[in-house]
């Protein structure tokens, strides 16, 4: 019985590291692999090569002035990638969309105008 137990675990560890191992011939070939993981641009240049610029946010005066600087915040570019995958939107929308969704959580409104209501503007 003991032999038994024995060659099931050492099949199953043999099985575990041959996955692990080629994990990157097999993870594409499941359906949604695309949404598990995909590298981030790390500059303004890969920025902009990989979509994340429009006439409406221009990153090529960055690039042209060669700032060296680490280009867009990753967390943000994360979540405005996944909209712009999942509802196959253009980056501006899906710039907006994510805009948006922060002004809510932080309690302001479409506008821009804070929703409590005890704010007071003078204009």
């Amino acid at each position: 019985m003991g032999y038994l137990l024995y060659s099931v675990v050492f099949v199953l560890i043999g099985i575990a590291t041959t996955l692990f191992v080629t994990r990157n011939t097999w993870i594409p070939l499941l359906p949604g692999s695309s949404y598990i993981y995909s590298r981030l641009p790390s500059s303004f240049a890969s920025d902009m090569e990989n979509g994340f610029s429009s006439s409406a946010f221009d990153l090529s005066g960055n690039v042209a002035d060669g700032d060296s600087r680490a280009g867009l915040d990753d967390n943000s570019k994360g979540e405005i990638q996944n909209i712009m995958k999942k509802r196959m939107v253009n980056f501006d929308e899906a710039r907006r969309i994510y805009t948006e969704g922060r002004f809510a959580k932080n309690n302001i409104g479409p506008d821009g105008l804070p929703r409590d209501p005890k704010f007071v503007s003078f204009s």
